[in-house]
């Protein structure tokens, strides 16, 4: 089983920054795709940044110039830096994560797309 956990978020005034990170553990052979996306009250849940296993970074045209998404592939760690936060950055953020896994007890391989719980990031104004 692939467990993705969050960490980071948290209250900020605008113009701030915060840090996110999210830890992926569990039976995992590789990790492909990792992104971040955001859902606002009465919004549907949108990209905000991904990168891929070779590192090509994609950012929602909000945040570009803003934020910085990287990962380090020896801690299964991907990391979203978020300056110069404005009001509107105010939602819970999710952590997504695909590749390749196994099982513990039959150790056949199967793919994996999961998702973390989410941290709430809130920027005042």
């Amino acid at each position: 089983q692939v467990q993705l956990v969050e960490s980071g978020g948290g209250l900020v005034q605008a113009g701030g920054s915060l840090r996110l990170s999210c830890v992926v553990s569990g039976s995992i052979f590789s990790i492909n795709n990792m992104g971040w996306y955001r859902q606002a009250p009465g919004k549907q849940r949108e990209l905000v940044a991904a990168i891929t296993s070779g590192g090509t970074t994609n950012y929602a045209d909000s945040v570009k110039g803003r934020f910085t998404i990287s990962r380090d592939n020896a801690k299964n760690t991907v990391y979203l830096q978020m300056n110069n936060l404005k009001p509107e950055d105010t939602a819970v953020y999710y952590c997504n994560a695909d590749g390749a896994a196994f099982d513990r007890r039959s150790w056949s391989p199967h793919d994996f797309a999961s998702w973390g719980q989410g941290t709430q990031v809130t920027v005042s104004s």
